[in-house]
């Protein structure tokens, strides 16, 4: 699947349009939500057939796409099942589904009907009640090579920014690439990015940190505005935005600082995956738990400003369109096992250097780390290797590594 975004030019008018066309398919999304709260038993299809009687009972709500109806039912039966499955795993947040509150910010989903694309692929008319009319896309090139049966939904999300149209294509995605036969590690933290086994380092951007000044005036800048309701506004900015006119201002300013962040950390993230992938035909690194990392209060902020999650995904996302080999390894002694020998030197978190006292091998801590990650993921593939004093891997079939489990005592020797 692809997908392809891009922004939508309008009026003012055809902007309120579409503001009312994303109320409502969460007023549809927060109304099956109920209604599976007060019937018990209630599964999939009744939410869909409930979505018709809603159409029924409520002018507004029959303006609306009844595809896009039949999708908002389906956001919130998604969200009914993830509880079901949280539920049955006995996890310890099961994650009640909520509902969605007026916001600055949603979205609105149409599949197959709804809209209609221009021959040129440059204009989208919306043909459903709310007479949204039509859009100038700004933003998207692609578009005009694929056939519109191979678009499957089209979702209109609202930002501080604007309005953006999604297309999602039912495409596979396979690129083509010169085999390197280069294999690499790597572990990612807080002092860089990520250093790999080869020694290379990636220094951490740290965009949040960076934009932390500029978010902080503005946020003192929001908080001395009025709170109250702005009676020049109109009606659906009353309904989504409470406040005077100089505190929307701010808060969109607000808004639009958070979300270049986040894009700023995005676009980091892909190219930088990328890069690894088509360098390397085989790469590996740490199945860390952020979600747990994160609790720790003095670098929580740190961490999720490293965005090491997002960064895995794109390095699995493009292994599978260039065809490379990504292996997450348990992160369990990567850092304590010697690269050298394999036995296990215990160190703090603010020791940054390696030193073994049975062979007196010394590195780096975090490339020590990566050498190790990079021969699990060897192994994990069907090989095993060993990293020499020399950095070459000597790769080897059918042996157990010292790294398999953590080191007891002195290596036996080989016969």
């Amino acid at each position: 699947m692809l997908v392809f975004e891009a922004k939508l030019k309008g009026s003012d008018e055809q902007y309120e349009k579409l503001d009312e066309a994303i109320r409502t398919a969460r007023f549809i999304r927060n109304s099956c939500l109920r209604y599976w709260m007060d019937n018990k038993g209630v599964g999939k299809y009744e939410l869909s057939a409930y979505c018709a009687v809603l159409s029924k009972d409520f002018s507004f709500a029959n303006n609306l796409n009844s595809m896009a109806r039949q999708a908002s039912a389906e956001r919130a039966w998604s969200a009914i099942s993830r509880f079901y499955d949280n539920c049955k795993k006995n996890a310890s947040k099961k994650g009640f589904p909520r509902f969605k509150k007026h916001q600055t910010h949603g979205s609105v989903e149409y599949k197959t009907t709804g809209y209609k694309l221009s021959d040129d692929r440059q204009t989208i008319t919306f043909t459903d009640g709310f007479k949204a009319g039509s859009f100038r896309l700004w933003g998207t090139r692609d578009l005009h090579f694929y056939q519109l049966n191979q678009i499957k939904r089209v979702r209109v999300v609202r930002r501080a920014d604007g309005y953006y149209a999604q297309f999602c294509l039912d495409v596979e995605r396979v690129e083509n690439r010169e085999a390197t036969g280069k294999t690499i590690g790597l572990d990612v933290g807080l002092a860089h990015f990520y250093t790999d086994s080869d020694g290379q380092t990636i220094e951490n951007p740290r965009h949040l940190r960076k934009s932390e000044k500029s978010l902080k005036r503005l946020g003192r800048k929001l908080s001395k505005t009025k709170k109250g309701d702005a009676l020049s506004l109109s009606f659906a900015e009353r309904l989504v935005e409470k406040g005077s006119k100089n505190r929307i201002k701010r808060r969109n300013r607000l808004s639009r600082k958070h979300l270049k962040v986040s894009r700023q950390r995005k676009d980091f993230a892909v190219k930088l995956a990328r890069c690894v992938i088509q360098s390397n035909d085989l790469v590996a690194y740490e199945d860390l738990m952020v979600r747990n990392m994160v609790k720790n209060r003095k670098l929580s902020k740190s961490i999720s400003d490293a965005a090491w999650s997002a960064f895995r995904d794109w390095l699995e996302y493009f292994g599978k369109v260039f065809g490379v080999a990504t292996v997450a390894v348990p992160p369990h002694y990567t850092s304590a096992n010697c690269s050298n020998c394999g036995e296990v030197v215990k160190k703090s978190l603010s020791t940054r250097t390696h030193k073994c006292h049975h062979c007196g091998f010394v590195l780096d801590r975090d490339w020590n780390a990566a050498r190790n990650i990079l021969e699990i993921g060897l192994r994990t593939v069907g090989h095993t290797g060993t990293l020499n004093a020399s950095g070459d891997i000597d790769l080897c079939l059918g042996e157990e590594t010292p790294l398999s489990k953590p080191s007891r005592g002195k290596r036996k020797p080989k016969e």
